[in-house]
């Protein structure tokens, strides 16, 4: 929100619709902030422009949001940095909602150049962090997003601690997603409470919903439903449709426990019906993801996979290819159903589609670990992500008899995860009892520390070391990459290196 240091005509309405909005009433805020633009002009016009368009962006209108704060950002003028700069910032949260993640990034840097060397606008710094982080949680980069949220928390610590509760909530995304789920609920339930005391009512709805969503992804519904209900009521009593959405997504999740799936798919109807009326195309298709898989429950499988396609089109045209291995995850996943409870075998293609999703899918979410810096989080990431996609993907294998993919998933598993040897080197060589790369001779004559296999792994991972990305092995007899096709399938499919050009033989 933003207000006029003079009191110029028309500053009242300014306040009355900051103080609606404190009361969690957007829209009445967004009428009197209308009001202003429409009844006043200069710098308080301005400011209702903008703080009309972020009551848009709450309310779910997000293109209407982005036309409001692309007027303001024509009629600010060049000098006033701080009203430029906390504009710009909003511009980003709105773009965000709409998947623009490229032109999000870019408002932040604007800003982030703007208050560089100002330190009476410490606040916008804080904003422009948590907003960074936040498109950077988007894109599945969590190592980052955990250094840009911990930095966020240590400046708002300082300089503005009432609004300490967005970097708590940035980090418990960033460590929940990354695979350590207790820690995001820690930080979680630390964020509400920050919001709580800060007296900030839509924030504190906005953390109970993220603790319930944690919750239920953990399978402790009934932990997750209070907060599901109290922040519920907030929303559709403020007329938040974009959060509205995100609960009634959750509620439909709830509801698959019991059955009801024509209750299920109304619920996920709903939700997609905000999301899309709203623009905010990220989580339409999340919830796309959940309809699919009320489908394939009903054995309605062109449906699903119509649902499933349009989330793959939504994240790849964003460039976010984790999101888009996890849904050739969770297609394959829906198809092991589908398959155990038919009694009839599947035919051969449906076979041989699921088992290119599985090991395809499951190459990509492994690669991420070796993204993080800290030993015990990629330990994580291999238990509660990494393993259940490649334990899929050796189920598969087997179903399609297929013994060179079941041996080359054999190597790769046994092969281990080396140490990034130019991390590593300045700091401790002497200190490792072994050598952490080893030349192709040491790996062919047996001796080498690949032969370590995921012993070499759980040391690296203990210790917090370095690791590199990990080396394309090459099979004997015939000499052949394992995964090869595999490989350059994900690299091409999900737009991200997942394998080093390095070849090492087993």
């Amino acid at each position: 929100m933003t207000t006029e240091d003079t009191p110029p005509p028309g500053l009242d309405l300014l306040h009355e619709g900051a103080a609606a909005y404190g009361r969690g009433e957007a829209t009445e805020a967004l009428r009197l902030f209308e009001h202003a633009v429409a009844t006043t002009s200069g710098g308080v016009r301005v400011s209702a422009l903008i703080n009309a368009a972020s009551m848009r962006d709450e309310l779910g209108d997000h293109a209407g949001a982005l036309a409001g704060f692309r007027a303001a950002l024509t009629e600010i003028p060049d000098d006033a940095v701080e009203k430029r700069a906390s504009t710009l910032i909003n511009y980003s949260q709105a773009l965000q909602h709409t998947g623009e993640l490229d032109a999000a990034q870019d408002a932040l840097e604007r800003a982030r150049e703007l208050v560089a060397g100002h330190h009476e606008f410490a606040t916008l710094h804080v904003s422009c962090l948590v907003s960074l982080t936040a498109v950077t949680v988007h894109r599945g980069r969590w190592a980052r997003a955990i250094e840009l949220a911990t930095e966020s928390l240590s400046v708002t610590d300082r300089f503005a601690p009432q609004l300490r509760g967005h970097p708590l909530s940035n980090l418990a995304a960033a460590h929940f997603e990354s695979g350590r789920g207790e820690l995001g609920l820690d930080f979680a339930h630390q964020a509400a409470a920050a919001f709580e005391a800060a007296g900030d009512v839509n924030g504190t709805a906005e953390a109970r919903q993220t603790l319930a969503m944690m919750y239920a992804r953990l399978g402790r519904y009934d932990e997750a439903e209070p907060h599901l209900r109290a922040g519920q009521e907030h929303f559709e009593q403020a007329g938040l449709g974009y959060r509205a959405g995100l609960g009634l997504q959750l509620m439909g999740f709830l509801a698959e426990r019991h059955g009801d799936l024509d209750h299920v798919e109304r619920t996920y109807r709903r939700a997609l019906e905000y999301f899309e009326g709203s623009g905010a195309v990220l989580e339409a298709a999340g919830v796309r993801i959940r309809l699919a898989t009320v489908y394939f429950a009903r054995v309605e499988i062109e449906d699903g996979q119509a649902h499933l396609a349009a989330a793959y089109d939504i994240y790849a045209a964003r460039g976010l290819g984790l999101q888009c291995a996890r849904v050739d995850f969770w297609h394959a996943a829906l198809w092991e159903v589908v398959i155990n409870d038919t009694v009839t075998p599947p035919p051969p293609e449906v076979l041989a589609l699921a088992r290119d999703l599985a090991v395809t899918s499951a190459i990509a979410i492994d690669a991420v670990r070796y993204s993080f810096p800290n030993g015990a989080q990629r330990e994580q990431w291999n238990r509660e992500m990494a393993a259940p996609a490649l334990r899929l993907a050796f189920h598969f294998a087997t179903r399609c008899g297929d013994g060179q993919l079941l041996a080359d998933l054999i190597e790769t598993r046994c092969a281990g995860t080396t140490l990034d040897r130019d991390a590593i080197a300045p700091a401790a060589p002497a200190t490792l009892p072994f050598d952490p790369v080893p030349t192709p001779a040491d790996a062919a004559d047996g001796t080498g520390p690949l032969h370590l296999g995921s012993a070499l792994a759980q040391v690296a991972a203990a210790a917090g070391l370095p690791v590199a990305p990990p080396p394309r092995l090459s099979v004997p007899p015939d000499g052949h990459i394992a995964l090869n096709a595999y490989i350059t399938a994900a690299e091409q499919r999900y737009g991200r290196a997942v394998r080093e050009d390095r070849v090492v033989p087993t």
